[in-house]
């Protein structure tokens, strides 16, 4: 897919991520818009995936560790056809499939249940030692918040996955500079993630998390690079709705009516 399509898919899935959550009810904006490039790369450009098959045994998976941006995900889900798009719309209604944190259980398309921080590096360790066990070549990439690095399980897992060369996991930080308390730099800076990882013995790259086409290119390297790779994507909490931008109070936070028609036109929606 061109660069330009993928950027269009992106703003389809911020859009979606909007009309899903809704005026006057709270939802996780911030870092389901952050993360909106990212998800789209993978998905519609990079990730060995079948549609058709969401269980095919050698398929890329995506594990959303900050699972409360899973919005984002379920949009990118049923665009791919995983489920129907008018599922969005029942977001986190009482036993609807798509609840406000990812549950394999009644969710096609999810890999794993997160929510509880942290934890996502680890389950995709243990699927990426199987899948080498199995002699299947599935990627496992992971989807991590840069306040989640608050975490300790997050640098337990990082050193698992260097001690066991597990070349098929990458780490994508979304780094948006806002947890739910404010700038992660004031609540508990984490420092030089580039240095920690290449410590514990990752590979690291750097992008603009808002840059398609470097984002694919990081992306693809990264399942070729023969060793763990961290790609540190420099984002914008709320990236697309002019309210929540550089807004930790949209980490969780509502929309009034008047912003709410604000992002969908902004973002070329028609509710």
């Amino acid at each position: 897919m061109k660069t330009v399509e993928l950027q269009n898919v992106a703003n389809a899935l911020r859009r979606d991520v909007v009309r899903m959550i809704g005026p006057n009810k709270k939802g996780h904006f911030g870092g389901s818009m952050s993360a909106a490039d990212i998800v789209a790369a993978l998905y519609f450009e990079v990730m060995n995936y079948r549609t058709e098959n969401p269980a095919w045994p050698e398929r890329d998976r995506l594990i959303m560790s900050k699972g409360h941006s899973c919005p984002v995900q379920y949009a990118a889900l049923a665009r791919k056809g995983v489920f129907p798009v008018d599922e969005l719309w029942k977001l986190k209604n009482l036993g609807a499939m798509l609840q406000g944190h990812p549950d394999k259980l009644k969710t096609p398309g999810i890999e794993v249940n997160t929510g509880s921080l942290g934890q996502g590096l680890s389950q995709g360790n243990g699927i990426a030692l199987a899948l080498k066990m199995d002699e299947l070549s599935g990627h496992v990439f992971v989807i991590i918040g840069d306040g989640e690095l608050n975490e300790g399980q997050v640098w337990e897992a990082a050193m698992f996955t260097a001690a066991r060369k597990l070349d098929n996991v990458t780490v994508i930080i979304d780094r948006n500079g806002l947890q739910a308390m404010g700038k992660t730099c004031d609540r508990l800076d984490s420092g030089d993630l580039a240095a920690k990882f290449r410590g514990f013995g990752w590979l690291v790259q750097e992008v603009d998390g808002h840059d398609m086409a470097g984002l694919v290119t990081a992306l693809k390297s990264a399942k070729d690079d023969g060793a763990p790779t961290c790609i540190i994507a420099n984002t914008v909490k709320g990236k697309g709705i002019a309210c929540a931008e550089n807004n930790a109070a949209f980490h969780n936070g509502i929309m009034s009516a008047d912003q709410y028609m604000d992002a969908m036109k902004a973002l070329g929606g028609n509710e």
